[in-house]
């Protein structure tokens, strides 16, 4: 068995653990709802069965799956802003751009990768709206849309390119992204229990209340020490640039939580959707990865290749 291989089953003892501690609870404690709890482990089994077989699988195909994420994902941030009925056509572009992104990745065009949706939509979409004449709401709009094709497709997509970067080694290209999601998400969770265990001071108490000073140092610490364990093991990385590595995941993602967390709360929604249930939505389970994703893509691409 490869180190990919048993990277992966070592995800799912965990899970399998989890799952078994969430029917004892439910079992000695049925006095306490654990519905939420049974959901978001229910959830899981599906996210990491997909995530599973979309590294196993070829890079055509992974590539496939990352896109499609990136497609409900902007389905789903669009459903959440006010559109206006001129704006049918860029919408259609914006979708069209997901293809095309992809396509850059998978035949490992990196220059053009990085101007495509920065440069070339970004331009394009506001001078295509213009065509309509529409000019009430132009410039929010316009923000509106740069924002959710830059986070759903461009800054997630990077995670994709972490595949075909090391283009000699699929393995490779595969434990970077399983370094990368697994810390990010462990990153929440040591986030969230080191706040709850001993955060008092709030970080961003009128954007994300529950984001305490404890939990922020105490989950990038904890992030950057899991990070310099996996990282020589997982990655190209040695035990100084691991550990910045780490470092780097932990402070993006509290970013790209509370950042995501500030739109909610612009629109007026505590959760960007309904499709992953006891998650939210697909933004909710990607808030800290859009972050983390084009930060330690180009920390890697710098330092290793």
């Amino acid at each position: 068995m490869m180190l990919l291989e048993k990277s992966l089953a070592v995800i799912f003892a965990l899970l399998v653990l989890a799952t078994v501690v969430n029917m004892l609870l439910v079992r000695l404690r049925p006095g306490k709802d654990w519905r939420e709890l049974t959901l978001r482990i229910r959830t899981w089994w599906v996210i990491i069965i997909l995530f599973s077989l979309a590294m196993l699988s070829p890079h055509w195909l992974a590539l496939t799956f990352f896109a499609i994420v990136s497609f409900m994902a902007l389905k789903e941030f669009l459903t959440l802003v006010p559109s206006r009925h001129s704006d049918r056509m860029p919408l259609l572009w914006m979708f069209i751009a997901i293809p095309i992104n992809y396509w850059l990745i998978g035949i490992g065009w990196y220059g053009m990768f990085v101007v495509f949706i920065p440069v070339y939509v970004f331009l394009f979409l506001p001078a295509r709206m213009v065509i309509a004449g529409d000019t009430q709401g132009f410039l929010r709009t316009a923000s509106q849309l740069h924002w959710s094709l830059m986070t759903t497709v461009f800054a997630f997509s990077h995670v994709a390119f972490l595949l075909v970067l090391p283009a000699d080694d699929k393995q490779t290209g595969a434990l970077l992204v399983l370094f990368l999601v697994g810390l990010t998400e462990f990153n929440d969770i040591a986030q969230y229990l080191w706040g709850k265990s001993l955060g008092r001071i709030k970080v961003t108490p009128t954007v994300s209340p529950n984001k305490t000073l404890a939990g922020l140092v105490g989950g990038v610490a904890t992030t950057a020490l899991l990070a310099l364990l996996l990282g020589p093991i997982l990655t190209p990385l040695s035990w100084p640039m691991a550990l910045l590595a780490g470092l780097i995941i932990g402070v993006t993602g509290f970013c790209g939580d509370v950042v995501m967390s500030a739109i909610k709360r612009d629109i007026g929604v505590k959760d960007s959707g309904t499709l992953l249930p006891g998650h939210g939505g697909i933004l909710d389970r990607l808030d800290s990865l859009i972050f983390t994703a084009p930060v330690f893509f180009h920390f890697i691409r710098y330092f290793c290749y």
